[in-house]
């Protein structure tokens, strides 16, 4: 792996500047570093960035993909840290959670849409409010429903596009306004009319999949009283599951193509944003499904399996890296993936379903290590830019569904000396 180890004044002034076929500039700091990054592109479609990791040809279209979709970006200035305690009182988490909300709401509305993207970060502008009680960020949401007509995105079957029936349905559960809920149900009764798809067609075959969707057809279900939408969750969670969960590991592959990969230092790949989603899924399925549900015990077992495998997996610096199971190969953590694992623990701690002193050291911290990551104007850095497996980024990369988790993690956090 090429990397630029001269670092004087006198090597600082000599920068070239390569393009990548995405037409996105990078810094290099020498002759030698410069010709030996047109070298190393050559052999592997790779490009140094700033020094510090190899970023893939892909890496950097999905960071400009990002930018033009306004999910995120990520700027190659350093940016100033903000101040904030890491103490879980709760004027010390409604502080945080509000410079970071409040950032991502004036840099974001006006980008509003119904992707999973900014789905996620929804989810995160209902739980601010709630946390902070300050009604703004809900809303914001209201509006966002309102213009959109409370209906999903495009793809019938696909559950990206049905994750803001999340924040639908909060939102109804808020005004009770049978609209909110109209379209989300009329889709699902239409999903509900169709064939059974077979095992190698699963309509949840990624493990993203189980944040986007189950909640929604779990939270309609205790809308609605109508079990048929629970039953239907029930059944697609449990076959993605046993297509995607590694019984030894504790943890999901992204998809069936992951299962005979390995990182570099020979160990299985999870991705972590790809288990954070799957956690936080978790605990969101497990609030809105009764407690005497039948199946309910299979979804406390698998919760309390992932904690532990993640408890365990949890890098010095309190965060987690974007390859779980070979941190050495990732020199940031990942904020995202983190934030949903740090919301996930400290609900199932709030909810007493993990051990207080095993798992409260962990959150602890997790809170602290993501606040490293808050400048000083709000923006959440060190986010994995969309993509599907484990991957390099930028420190001050932030990205919408990252702040959705982070808010996510707020809500929870402010209650663990409660609990």
């Amino acid at each position: 792996m090429f990397r630029s180890k001269r670092n004087t004044s006198q090597y600082r002034q000599l920068r070239y500047l390569i393009y990548t076929p995405f037409g996105m500039p990078l810094r290099v700091f020498s002759r030698r570093t410069f010709l030996s990054g047109i070298a190393a592109l050559a052999v592997s479609q790779t490009v140094p960035s700033l020094g510090q990791d190899i970023f893939t040809s892909k890496e950097l279209a999905d960071m400009a993909r990002g930018e033009a979709q306004h999910e995120g970006d990520a700027p190659e200035q350093t940016l100033p840290l903000a101040r904030l305690s890491p103490e879980l009182k709760a004027s010390a988490v409604k502080k945080a959670i509000k410079k970071v909300a409040g950032w991502e709401l004036a840099r974001s509305q006006r980008y509003f849409n119904q992707d999973w993207t900014f789905a996620a970060l929804y989810t995160g502008f209902m739980a601010a409010s709630e946390a902070t009680g300050q009604p703004r960020y809900r809303d914001a949401m209201l509006t966002m429903g309102n213009r959109f007509d409370w209906k999903l995105g495009p793809r019938l079957e696909h559950a990206d596009d049905q994750c803001i029936g999340q924040t639908y349905l909060e939102l109804y559960s808020h005004y009770h306004a049978a609209k909110m809920i109209a379209p989300l149900r009329a889709e699902f009764d239409t999903i509900l009319a169709l064939p059974v798809a077979p095992n190698d067609k699963l309509p949840w075959w990624w493990c993203d999949a189980l944040f986007m969707a189950p909640p929604v057809w779990a939270g309609l279900a205790r809308a609605t009283g109508e079990r048929k939408y629970l039953e239907f969750m029930n059944r697609e969670w449990w076959r993605t599951s046993a297509k995607l969960y590694d019984a030894e590991e504790h943890l999901f592959y992204r998809d069936a193509t992951f299962i005979p990969l390995r990182e570099k230092n020979g160990k299985k790949v999870f991705w972590s944003r790809g288990n954070g989603w799957v956690m936080a899924g978790l605990a969101r399925v497990l609030t809105a499904m009764p407690r005497n549900y039948p199946d309910r015990a299979r979804y406390v077992e698998q919760f309390e399996q992932m904690a532990e495998a993640i408890r365990n997996l949890q890098c010095a610096d309190g965060l987690w890296r974007s390859g779980l199971l070979d941190a050495a190969s990732y020199s940031l953590p990942e904020v995202s993936g983190s934030s949903f694992f740090v919301y996930a623990l400290a609900w199932g701690l709030n909810q007493g379903l993990l051990d207080r002193p095993a798992y409260e050291p962990v959150i602890l911290r997790a809170w602290k290590g993501l606040l490293q990551h808050v400048y000083e104007d709000g923006r959440l850095g060190c986010i994995q830019q969309v993509g599907a497996r484990p991957a390099h980024f930028k420190a001050t990369s932030s990205y919408v569904y990252g702040v959705g988790a982070f808010l996510l993690a707020g809500s929870e956090v402010i209650h663990v000396h409660k609990a």
